[in-house]
């Protein structure tokens, strides 16, 4: 395991319950762990006061090798660990892993590759919505996970051992249930399935934090050019200051707070101390007139400068008994399918597909159309009816 035979590494790298602290052993753990078709990975990060995740802790294991690194260690470069992450003959498998991710791409400036999630391999392989770590390593493994420390102070060294314990938990445990699901998905024919999901979660688009791009996260239905140019600009100035501040968002000015000064537009600090949402005393504060210059600048944007906005969609009058009808839909195709109902549809692709013509939604796209897109135009052209037969939704064919 010990590729250049550093005794002194050999003992440190066993100490404390296999945290690597320096150079040596960690590329002693990197060496042996590229032997191995996959490797599991985790993390340990706060972000509860920042806007960038701080990295505490790195787990990872393999078959016969297992260890935890310690990012915050005097001098430790990370460099051997990061090119494990994108050797291509190694899959990473993660759970719940767009956080990881995230932090791997904001620290390297990396995507693991290949990666498989175990989160959604489950909802694949029909073990429900967003399952758990520790229902998934029960299911699969019927192994025990304990959780107390979970919400511990990972910054703080040094770990106790049963931080360590858990911690280590988190990646050695997910060895067996990641080969329980890929027997699974070898059995059933899904592999490309997971793969269709794997490709969205893996984009770099979803992980960069550009601040002009920052309107794109928040639900917004007013058009009106005017006050798009607001709303892009106020979102812009609100993620670039709590960027810079390393802050959460939230604690610059609330989402709410956006949409309302999108609308109301206020012109001086007087009529934002007026604005329920904006936080009391906010106008005497030193970022009051950043805000007034960027709403300023949203108010006078060119139309021809701001992007090209499908309208709403309004759902037809009376389409609430269909939806439901397609909700009882797609839980008898998720049951019969075994996949998870989120990881097909969510009620609003539902409404679209209800109240359009021509819906174009995930759910009448690849493989969430052969289970379920299909059924739902069927059903909702009249060429498909359910009823209720020895206590179960059937589908009745009306062609």
């Amino acid at each position: 395991m010990f590729s250049g035979g550093d005794k002194a590494a050999k003992v440190l790298y066993k100490n404390a319950m296999n945290l690597v602290t320096n150079n040596a052993a960690l590329e002693d753990l990197c060496t042996s762990l590229a032997t191995c078709d996959f490797i599991t990975v985790d993390t340990e990060f706060l972000r509860e006061s920042t806007y960038w995740p701080k990295l505490c802790l790195i787990q990872t294991a393999g078959d016969g090798f297992e260890g935890m690194i310690d990012p915050l260690a005097d001098g430790l470069d990370l460099k051997p660990f990061y090119d494990l992450l994108v050797n291509p003959n190694v899959t990473k498998v993660m759970h719940g892993c767009r956080q990881d991710i995230e932090i791997f791409h904001k620290q390297a400036g990396i995507i693991p590759t290949p990666v498989i999630d175990t989160q959604i391999a489950a909802m694949v392989c029909g073990f429900g919505d967003a399952v758990g770590y520790e229902t998934l390593i029960r299911k699969t493994t019927g192994g025990k996970v304990d959780k107390d420390s979970r919400f511990t102070d990972w910054g703080r060294r040094p770990l106790s051992e049963k931080q360590l314990t858990y911690a280590l938990a988190d990646v050695t445990h997910l060895r067996d249930a990641y080969r329980y699901l890929d027997g699974e998905l070898t059995q059933n024919g899904r592999g490309n399935w997971l793969d269709e999901e794997m490709d969205k979660l893996l984009n770099p688009e979803t992980y960069e934090q550009n601040p002009e791009h920052a309107w794109k996260r928040l639900k917004f239905q007013d058009r009106r050019p005017h006050v798009m140019g607001v709303f892009i600009e106020v979102a812009k100035w609100r993620d670039a200051t709590a960027q810079n501040r390393d802050v959460p968002r939230n604690r610059v000015l609330k989402d709410d707070a956006i949409r309302e000064l999108a609308i109301q537009a206020p012109r001086h600090k007087q009529a934002i101390a007026k604005l329920r949402a904006v936080p009391k005393g906010f106008e005497n504060s030193r970022y009051a007139d950043e805000l007034l210059a960027a709403i300023s600048r949203g108010r006078t944007r060119d139309k021809d400068s701001l992007p090209d906005l499908a309208p709403p969609v309004a759902n037809r009058p009376g389409i609430g008994p269909l939806v439901e009808l397609l909700k009882v839909l797609l839980k008898q195709r998720s049951e019969d399918s075994g996949v998870a109902p989120k990881l097909i549809a969510n009620v609003s692709d539902l409404e679209r597909i209800a109240s359009d013509d021509d819906p174009d939604v995930p759910a009448l796209h690849g493989w969430r159309r052969e289970i379920f897109g299909d059924y739902a135009m069927a059903l909702k052209e009249g060429r498909l009816a359910l009823a209720s037969e020895n206590n179960s939704v059937v589908l009745i064919s009306r062609d």
